[in-house]
């Protein structure tokens, strides 16, 4: 069989460990970065985004968000019927349908990528959902090359909004270890803070996921209070308590439910 010809554009950070993983299992990729990007062994680099999609089988869009309608809109012209323009940029679903509704006429299919892992670190084995009319041919693409990829629906948007759900999740748990390490700083205690938070992470499982949202349910009235005084606390040590009075405010809505059904 002929080798996989993948159009690659984008070759910034991850577009270039992507490009050189791909050269590594025997495809062959062309390159155009729109911001110049350097050179990878291997990649052939292609005067413009038209010239590196034009028959290729799969074209992968690693530009900067900001970028990727303007880099669908000039692989228009190349796009042809048979191949999968995939867009594996961190973005909104908003913005995934608009890149879809530009290549939609071309023939091409369309792949919504969300990346769930570190591409520097994994590389091709990073985790993908992927969804629209071309998740199906990018999963039979990219699976055999050791990338997991599990296909949500044909709809494009769908793996863009769950990356944001889970967005919501791990930056909102960023948030809380920054706050709660940067009031310890101030209170002379962060080795011990951040001890405790490597012992919580190192022992999570589904039973504390389980304590943390039916506890808070429970216990509302009487966290209000304990978050309100660690709020005040927080503000004495010179540290702006933005996590803290955001789960004040959702304790405070859970109390309101609870009322309500009560």
């Amino acid at each position: 069989m002929a080798p996989l010809t993948v159009a690659l554009l984008g070759l910034g950070e991850a577009g270039s460990v992507l490009a050189a993983e791909l050269v590594a299992v025997g495809a062959s990729v062309r390159g155009f970065d729109p911001a110049g990007g350097g050179d990878v062994p291997g990649v052939q680099r292609a005067p413009d985004a038209r010239a590196a999609v034009d028959g290729s089988d799969l074209v992968v869009s690693v530009t900067a968000a900001s970028a990727a309608l303007a880099a669908a809109r000039d692989a228009a012209d190349s796009l042809r019927e048979g191949q999968v323009y995939a867009d594996l940029n961190a973005s909104g679903a908003a913005l995934k349908r608009a890149v879809a509704e530009v290549v939609a006429p071309t023939g091409a299919q369309f792949a919504d990528v969300a990346l769930m892992g570190v591409v520097p670190r994994d590389g091709l084995r990073t985790p993908a959902l992927v969804s629209g009319p071309g998740a199906q041919a990018f999963a039979a693409h990219l699976r055999p090359l050791g990338m997991p990829v599990e296909v949500l629906s044909d709809e494009p948007g769908d793996a863009a909004a769950r990356k944001l759900l889970r967005s919501v999740f791990m930056k909102g748990l960023a948030a809380s270890c920054l706050e709660s390490l940067r009031a310890a700083r101030a209170a002379g205690c962060e080795d011990w803070m951040r001890e405790e938070i490597e012992g919580v992470l190192a022992a999570a499982d589904a039973a504390l996921l389980e304590r943390l949202v039916t506890g808070s349910a429970r216990h509302a009235t009487r966290r209000i209070a304990e978050v309100a005084d660690a709020r005040d606390l927080l503000r004495e040590l010179g540290v702006e308590p933005r996590v803290t009075v955001a789960a004040g405010g959702w304790l405070a809505q859970l109390e309101s439910e609870s009322d309500r059904a009560t």
